[in-house]
């Protein structure tokens, strides 16, 4: 067994790594890049080693930094994490040659199935299903568009070096094609210092598949059951669970002795996953093969109670499997939810900047939480913008539901834009717990956009109750400071008026009748029904509401506003204020402030690099023309014309870095 460790990797994965090192006795090291330093990675690793500037091709993807970083430490084995260069064939050999042991496949499994071209050209000579596509090399827009009638429409633009959903792109007519194909390898060179690309048919209503599979160096390869990961936006995974609702024992077991037997052909020799697209009809075809750890390998450790970073450590050292598959057994469910720093609310917009505040539900067995962030870290624009990998487990997916649901409803992140709402809104959601799932689940779902989940009447109605109770002991705790005016004690009216909505009044009014009780009040909304009862020891102050409405347990996130309180819960944000009715007679008067019309400018949606600028000066443009591309977090994102019009000036050139809404260029 190895002594110590490189790893060649940040953030979350490089700590959950650094976990499993522990466990075994294993000194270990860290790299980081300027951006890096005294991130939790380096904190969390008996030393750390600077490696450059904190673009990545400029640090963590260059193999001669890594390698050198291995000889100064004294490491004698590299985890590679995944992303950077966990997949990098090159600087598999490397290490080989410099004597260090890659914690990882063998060089000619990376290159057999590690490229996706290679991998599909393999599996199409094994036998194994595969979808129609063009696995050439293709030198040009031109040549694309030709590919792509060939196979027709819709097609998928595929990095051939890619993973994590970077240079990917559907396209569906010609222009797409052209567009996508530069996007794609403008992506794929920036992010895996490869550009080539293939196009493949995309298959519709698809459902993402993966089946987990371990080898050693002795030819033994079992598999770990599955994982569905067809909760994807823009092909960047964001909810993943173990086992698949959809699968029944029959199609899991086709599955996993394919990925076994392609797996076999290549002597695959670590954890890998093969990854397929299944049809409604339960068909399957192979997708490609990823030949490092994944994402979201938490569920399956949650399932099967195997630690594949401990696994992969001691295959690398030469050491035998200990598991056959005869004792491979699927425990309970898992669901994991990725938090990034987006904001949901502006299309998923990359949010960048420091992390102010961040906390959630506390580890336990059924709760899981991988990050690589503290309160305070900076969330950089030169890294994924992932913040936690929040997993919830239980003996059904029910109970994992409700276990990760509970979770996010406890999580507290501010300072920056964050996703939290929106995943809490697609467990919630009807067909995400019917398990009818696919993986345009969230564009057929959510097609105009997030805007804010929709709590069901009684669960929205006991939180109105709720902030009649914090506005109460709120009133309560101000009548008890010290040094003020001996006016008479403020009398607590038997009647308030709560609104929902901006300062104004907002768009809905309850009036609402009180009675205390012991331990909390009860609240009748409008003269109508049963009153709800609610019971909490909260106080002001709390960041969190945690009580008992109507005999439920409900956890809501509770902050102060300059009238009242904003409640998140369940992915929705009520804000409320709690008035007199003489208050809310007054507030009615109040006028409500207009939002600037800024349509007349094109602007940064998020802090970004400028990749180009597609019109000029006085040029005419058409609704959907593309005016300019913006690179944040490893993404390029192509701002569009929402209207036909004309370019009166230009405010931004390329190589600009810009702040969120700085006007890249104005309209006539």
């Amino acid at each position: 067994m190895f002594d110590k460790i490189l790893i060649a990797n940040r953030g979350e994965i490089a700590c959950r790594v650094i976990k499993t090192c522990r466990k075994l006795g294993i000194k270990t090291v860290a790299v980081y890049s300027d951006a890096d330093d005294g991130a939790l990675h380096m904190r969390m690793a008996d030393e750390a080693i600077h490696i450059g500037p904190p673009q990545a091709a400029e640090s963590y993807l260059v193999i001669d930094k890594i390698v050198d970083a291995c000889k100064r430490s004294g490491a004698q084995a590299v985890h590679p994490g995944y992303g950077f260069l966990s997949e990098n064939r090159k600087f598999s050999e490397a290490l080989a040659k410099a004597g260090i042991a890659f914690i990882g496949p063998n060089p000619e499994a990376i290159f057999a199935m590690g490229d996706k071209i290679e991998s599909k050209k393999l599996a199409k000579k094994a036998g194994v299903s595969t979808v129609p596509g063009y696995l050439g090399a293709i030198k040009d827009g031109k040549e694309a568009i030709k590919i792509a009638r060939d196979i027709g429409y819709p097609v998928m633009i595929k990095a051939s070096a890619g993973g994590g959903g970077k240079g990917m792109r559907i396209a569906r007519s010609d222009s797409e094609v052209e567009q996508g194909f530069s996007s794609a390898t403008n992506e794929a060179k920036n992010s895996f210092g490869d550009d080539r690309v293939f196009i493949e048919k995309y298959v519709e209503e698809p459902r993402h598949i993966e089946i987990q599979v371990l080898g050693d160096k002795h030819g033994n390869v079992i598999y770990l059951g599955e994982r569905e990961c067809s909760i994807q936006r823009r092909h960047q995974k964001v909810v993943e669970e173990a086992p698949s609702p959809f699968l029944d024992a029959k199609t899991r077991k086709a599955m996993g002795e394919q990925a076994v037997a392609l797996s076999k052909t290549v002597g695959y020799d670590s954890a890998g996953t093969v990854e397929f697209i299944v049809g409604p009809d339960k068909k399957f075809y192979f997708l490609e093969m990823n030949t490092r750890l994944q994402v979201e390998h938490p569920v399956t450790e949650l399932i099967t109670g195997v630690d594949l970073v401990e696994q992969m450590i001691r295959v690398a050292a030469g050491e035998k499997l200990t598991i056959a598959q005869k004792d491979v057994k699927l425990n309970g469910w898992a669901i994991e939810a990725r938090i990034y720093a987006e904001d949901p609310y502006r299309g998923f917009l990359p949010s960048t900047g420091r992390l102010v505040r961040w906390s959630t539900a506390e580890e336990s067995a059924a709760i899981r939480n991988d990050t690589g962030v503290v309160e305070g870290s900076e969330i950089s624009m030169f890294y994924d913008p992932m913040i936690s990998k929040l997993c919830g487990y239980g003996k059904t997916r029910e109970e994992a539901t409700a276990a990760l649901a509970g979770a996010l409803d406890e999580t507290w992140i501010s300072g920056i834009g964050h996703n939290v709402n929106f995943l809490s809104a697609v467990l919630a959601h009807p067909r995400f717990q019917a398990g009818r799932l696919s993986t345009n689940f969230i564009a057929e779902e959510w097609p105009a956009g997030f805007a804010g989940a929709v709590l069901p009447p009684a669960r929205r109605n006991g939180l109105i109750a709720a902030a009649v109770l914090l506005q109460l002991r709120a009133d309560r705790r101000a009548g008890h400071i010290s040094g003020k005016l001996g006016l008479p004690e403020k009398q607590t009216p038997a009647e308030w008026v709560v609104a929902l909505g901006s300062a104004g009044g907002g768009r809905e009014e309850h009036v609402v009748s009180i009675d205390e009780t012991a331990g909390g009040i009860d609240v009748k909304l409008d003269g109508k029904g049963k009153a709800i009862k609610v019971r909490t020891d909260w106080r002001p102050g709390d960041a969190f509401l945690r009580a008992e409405i109507d005999g439920v347990k409900v956890v809501a996130r509770v902050a102060s506003r300059v009238e009242g309180f904003r409640i998140t819960h369940g992915g929705a944000e009520l804000d409320v204020a709690v008035r007199t009715p003489r208050a809310a007679e007054l507030a009615r008067l109040m006028p409500e402030k207009v939002a600037p019309d800024m349509s007349k400018f094109l602007l940064c949606p998020m802090p970004g690099l400028v990749v180009s600028i597609n019109v000029a000066e006085g040029e005419p443009v058409k609704a959907g023309q593309a005016l300019a591309v913006v690179e944040a977090m490893k993404m390029e994102n192509v701002l569009r014309a929402e209207r036909d019009g004309t370019v009166r000036k230009i405010n931004a050139k390329k190589g600009d870095s810009l702040a969120v809404d700085q006007v890249i260029l104005e309209f006539a």
